[in-house]
């Protein structure tokens, strides 16, 4: 049976956002490691949709998976599949497709993968983008590797077997070495639980405390859901091997400084996570109050592109003094649509999951406030949507800078030439969605937001802002070789 999801139609998605990479979580030394998992995994849906997976290992039955497409709700809450995954330790990850085979995924591809080791089984699920996959993985089939999956994530499972070390967390470090890009991972043996970052820290990794055991998760939020206590982020650069008594910290990697992904605080991770011992909540409200001094005009109402757009809205009707109101409201309850797709719906599109207040918009002067423009074509259906409704005005205001270069380190962003940043300028831009004025917040606005009151330093970036600036910490190996071209030096 064909998946909806995998549908020309699909309601839940408008092909004009910047899709989350991937969600990973781990536990150890509780008496159901899957329905913590699953629970886990759940508050991470966020940052992946298209399938989860679950790997778990029993002293009795040794290492059990089970692999779904779909959302972890209609998956890990059956009875009968979760008695197939006893045991106090195991792995998850919720994944939206960054590398592989996109919105074709086979369940070969859905993590965690799996390895039986000299020294013993391993899994390993992986939340980022290696950047040198092609070349790595060119090498290990030409040494013999014989590859199970489509993805990036499997490079490192072939890397761990070549290696000549004497247990998993050692071949882990070798392997990792080799590989360049981001990647934060949640891996298990038998007995050991690791979490890893690479040593820029560009994606998310954090560590609780669950009763007597121990958790890894990609956000806080994950932690909430089972009752773990937040201890504190794996650092970047840093391993961390957990048994049920102890945790040990490693530094496999040579000091960097780290470059933590600034678009996680825009627009991926949840409002109620903390990041860098930040709420995203606040911050977010901060961009939206930066976004206000830097881009005010005058307006009747200020209104959210719901949800993403929600806490930057508040930050802007707090900065600015011109009140908030929901003029958008948003159907919540969007499921498998219950009409065929055809064309004539098809065309609703974004009227399907957003509604206009048509009495609040009526004749007002409304600012829309957005986490970000991509392709455009969503916001240029929402202005439409605003005016039919009778708004007298239409301000885009955009809680990022202009999102002009592709994101080669987990996110799944369109090619350059489709970025609508990337072929014009903002005042090209405005005319294009045809909104009374359009402004984004600037490049130094965000990071006094994110906390950084100088803002952003031009020779030692604080942050990973390649979608915006076109500078990558990371060369894109593969990217370069298939023709890509960096920004010119200035």
């Amino acid at each position: 049976m064909t998946d909806w999801r995998s549908t020309p139609f699909d309601p839940l998605s408008d092909g004009d956002k910047l899709k989350e990479e991937c969600g990973v979580f781990g536990v150890i030394g509780v008496s159901s490691a899957a329905n913590f998992t699953a629970l886990g995994l759940h508050a991470l849906q966020h940052r992946g949709q298209e399938a989860g997976g679950i790997v778990v290992h029993d002293p009795d039955h040794g290492f059990n998976s089970a692999r779904r497409f779909g959302y972890v709700r209609d998956s890990f809450t059956s009875q009968d599949v979760m008695d197939t995954l006893p045991g106090p330790i195991g792995i998850g990850h919720v994944r939206y497709s960054t590398s592989g085979s996109k919105g074709n995924t086979a369940i070969r591809d859905v993590q965690p993968f799996f390895g039986e080791f000299a020294m013993g089984g391993a899994a390993i699920a992986h939340n980022g983008n290696i950047t040198n996959a092609d070349a790595l993985r060119k090498e290990l089939i030409e040494r013999g590797s014989i590859f199970q999956s489509s993805s990036d994530s499997e490079c490192i499972i072939h890397l761990m077997a070549r290696s000549l070390q004497r247990n998993i967390p050692e071949r882990m470090k070798d392997a990792l070495r080799r590989v360049e890009g981001a990647f934060s991972i949640v891996a298990m043996t038998r007995t050991k639980l690791i979490g890893v970052r690479d040593p820029l820290g560009v994606r998310p990794l954090v560590l609780g405390r669950v009763g007597d055991g121990w958790c890894l998760a990609s956000e806080t939020c994950a932690l909430d859901i089972i009752g773990a206590e937040f201890l504190r982020e794996v650092e970047p650069g840093e391993m961390v091997v957990i048994t049920d008594d102890k945790i040990t910290s490693h530094r496999p990697f040579e000091p960097r400084k780290s470059r933590f992904c600034i678009f996680e605080h825009v627009y991926f991770s949840r409002p109620d996570s903390i990041l860098g011992g930040q709420s995203v909540y606040s911050t977010r409200e901060a961009i939206g109050r930066e976004l206000a001094k830097e881009t005010a005009v005058e307006a009747d109402l200020v209104c959210p592109v719901p949800d993403s757009g929600t806490p930057a809205a508040i930050g802007y009707s707090l900065g600015s003094g011109i009140p908030y109101a929901m003029g958008i409201i948003r159907n919540q309850y969007m499921g498998r649509t219950f009409i065929e797709p055809s064309e004539s719906i098809r065309n609703m599109g974004v009227r399907l999951k957003l509604n206009v207040n048509r009495a609040l918009v009526r004749g007002k002067r409304i600012i829309l406030v957005d986490d970000s423009v991509v392709r455009g074509t969503t916001s240029r259906k929402i202005k439409e949507m605003i005016l039919d409704a009778g708004a007298a005005e239409v301000h885009f205001r955009i809680a990022s800078p202009p999102t002009a270069w592709p994101c080669f380190y987990g996110v799944d962003t369109p090619q350059r030439e489709k970025l609508l940043a990337a072929t014009m300028t903002e005042e090209e831009m405005r005319r294009h969605l045809g909104v009374d004025s359009l402004r984004f917040i600037s490049l130094d606005g965000l990071y006094r937001a994110v906390g950084e009151t100088g803002g952003r330093d031009p020779d030692a970036p604080q942050y990973c802002d390649a979608c915006f600036s076109g500078d990558y910490p990371v060369e894109p190996a593969d990217q370069l070789e298939r023709g890509f071209q960096l920004k010119a030096a200035e």
